[in-house]
């Protein structure tokens, strides 16, 4: 089970961190990522880490956003900085449990979804 909280309206600038609990894992999960779905749009991956703890970004949040996992509670958070009104959107965080040789950031590779957390910030 994968439950997201730290969603909410933010200003231009700003910064949020985004919590994903994941519950009922007998292990670490092999990926975890972090993704987005504005209304009328594809899902974008945002962020990735995986059990060796190398992580992946989508070119529009590199250098802002800062993936990581507390791997003693299974938390994963995303660090969100300089937070701009195109970054309004609902984020999901994702589990695969086993090794894949497809991108990490790609939505189809995740069976495991939280029900997301919605981030507004405003201009």
């Amino acid at each position: 089970r994968l439950v997201e909280s730290g969603g909410g309206s933010v200003q231009s600038g700003g910064s949020l961190r985004l919590s994903c609990a994941a519950s009922g894992y007998a292990s670490r999960p092999y990926y975890m990522a972090w993704f987005r779905q504005a209304p009328g749009q594809e899902r974008e991956g945002v962020a990735s880490i995986d059990r060796s703890d190398t992580t992946h970004y989508g070119d529009s949040v590199k250098g802002r956003f800062t993936i990581s996992l507390d791997a003693a509670t299974n938390t994963l958070y995303l660090q969100r900085n300089s937070l701009r009104p195109e970054d309004t959107s609902i984020y999901h965080c994702a589990v695969r449990l086993t090794y894949t040789v497809r991108p990490n950031l790609s939505p189809d590779i995740y069976p495991h979804w939280g029900q997301g957390t919605q981030v507004t910030v405003s201009s």
